[in-house]
This record gives C-alpha cells, structure tokens and sequence, in this order.
C-alpha cells in the first residue's frame, strides 16, 4: 500500500522520537554512572568521596544537560581550553537530540492516533523490521572491536581531538573511563531495539 507523504513524514518523525528519546534516556542514566562507580572501583582514581563525585558528575550533567548554564564549573576538577572546547560541543550535541525530540514528539503522536483510527497500525511492521535490524548490526561492529568503534564514533561527531583529554590537565577523564562509555552504549542499543520493536508487536 502506497504510503502519503504525509504518513512518510510521520514514520520518520516517529523514527527520530524513539531514537533521540534512546539517547535521552541513555544520556541522563545517573544509575548507570553510580553503578559503575562502584562496579570499576573509580573512587581508586580520585581522592574524593562518592558523594563527592557524583556532586561534580552532576555539574557536568546541568551544563550539558541545561541550555542557561554557559560556563562549565565542577568544584573538584579543573577544565583545560580544549576540554571546554569539547563538552561544549558535546553540549551542543545533547541540545539538538533534545531539540529534535521535540519537534518529532507531536507529529509522531498525531501518526501513531491516525493509524490506530485507520485500524492500520500494521503498517508499521515491515519499516521497523527494516529499522531494528541496524543497531543489530552496529552493535556487533561495537562489540568486536570497541576501541576502533569509539575513535570512529568521535571523528564523525568531532572534527577535532578535543576529545581525547590529557589527564593531567583534564583529570575528569579519569572517572569518566572507556568502559563507563561502552556501558552506555549498551544501554542505548538495547534501548532502541526495545522501542522498535513495540511497533512490530502491536503492529501484528
């Protein structure tokens, strides 16, 4: 059945709602982080106490996170120039997924209600199929060699080495470790996949 282009335009919008609400979720998964907090032993790392860390976790968290907060501050951890200049730009970052979550929420909302009044929720079944399998695919690339998957992910999101922190001038990046990266993609991959299958199994 040949799809409007309206009702294209509300896949899409659907698509991006649950891929950058993945993101959100992952982004903003404070658990995650206390988790392994504990799990890699990282207050070995630092001399401050958990509380401690996760008040400073969190204030790298509101600048990202809040468009109001223009200087990045955390009491225990200095900020060189180019460490500013990257969580700017991952500041950025999370402002356009936020940005784009909104945009797309509405119009996804109002396809999902023309589809169920149209009894034609089945439509979405061969798409998501379709969408489902590439984080599959992403994730196994991921997984087999992580350390590769990582540099290529900053160098199409960066166009600079701003991101690779010296941990002299940028001690954050000590607490901040690969492996707590990699946790988080995990979370996000087995997040997305959750999201798109919901339209399959309510579509059939």
């Amino acid at each position: 059945m040949k799809r409007s282009w309206l009702e294209r335009l509300g896949l899409i919008c659907l698509l991006l709602t649950l891929l950058t609400l993945a993101i959100t979720l992952t982004i903003n998964a404070r658990w995650l982080y206390q988790f392994d907090v504990e799990h890699l032993r990282l207050l070995d790392e630092t001399f401050l106490s958990k509380k401690e860390l996760l008040d400073n976790f969190d204030q790298l968290m509101s600048y990202l996170n809040l468009p109001w907060v223009e200087k990045l501050h955390m009491s225990d951890f200095p900020v060189s120039t180019s460490g500013a200049q990257h969580f700017y730009e991952v500041k950025r970052l999370f402002l356009l997924n936020y940005g784009l979550l909104a945009v797309t929420i509405l119009p996804s909302f109002f396809y999902l209600r023309h589809l169920i009044r149209q009894k034609r929720l089945w439509t979405l079944v061969q798409p998501f199929q379709i969408a489902v399998a590439v984080p599959v695919v992403v994730a196994f690339l991921m997984a087999v060699n992580f350390d590769q998957f990582f540099v290529l992910f900053h160098g199409v999101l960066f166009n600079n080495d701003a991101w690779i922190f010296n941990p002299v001038t940028d001690p954050i990046i000590t607490v901040l470790p690969e492996t707590f990266f990699f946790h988080c993609f995990i979370l996000f991959f087995v997040l997305v996949e959750i999201f798109y299958f919901l339209p399959i199994y309510f579509g059939k």
